[in-house]
């Protein structure tokens, strides 16, 4: 497979790499489309709303096509179940995230018949709600459209 085809592998390097480090990456992100940001909440709705938002508002995904955001939505609560170890729950168990996330969207295979695939990726630490007492946490999600 070649290496542009890895979309779980961007979406990793560009949740994890400061603007500077992705800097030497920018070959192999510029053939996919891509977008990311940063989130923090105790609420995992705002999480799932703020990646959502960036894909539309960059049009990499149409807010007109359902499929597409299904897709997506399928993604970020794969790349979450990562992040909180399988329990899909923050502020009701008292942790607080601070997260870099990226969606890339593209070819996850050689044959042009697959169709394309959304890969999420969180980046960042989860924690107590209290400064300090955070940890390192990474998911990342792939789903098709």
């Amino acid at each position: 497979m070649a290496d542009h085809h890895k979309i779980g592998k961007l979406a990793v390097l560009a949740a994890m790499l400061s603007e500077e480090e992705a800097a030497m990456f920018q070959e192999p992100l510029n053939q996919v489309h891509i977008c990311s940001g940063k989130v923090g909440s105790m609420n995992m709705s705002k999480i799932i709303a703020a990646v959502e938002t960036a894909a539309k508002r960059t049009e990499l995904i149409s807010s007109h096509l359902y499929r597409e955001t299904h897709a997506l939505y399928h993604a970020i609560l794969e790349a979450l179940e990562g992040v909180t170890r399988g329990q899909l729950a923050i502020g009701e168990t008292m942790r607080t995230v601070g997260l870099r996330f990226a969606v890339v969207r593209g070819a996850a295979y050689n044959d042009p018949r697959e169709g394309e695939w959304l890969a999420v990726c969180f980046y960042g630490t989860i924690g107590a709600p209290v400064k300090g007492l955070e940890h390192e946490a990474i998911g990342l999600g792939i789903n098709h459209i």
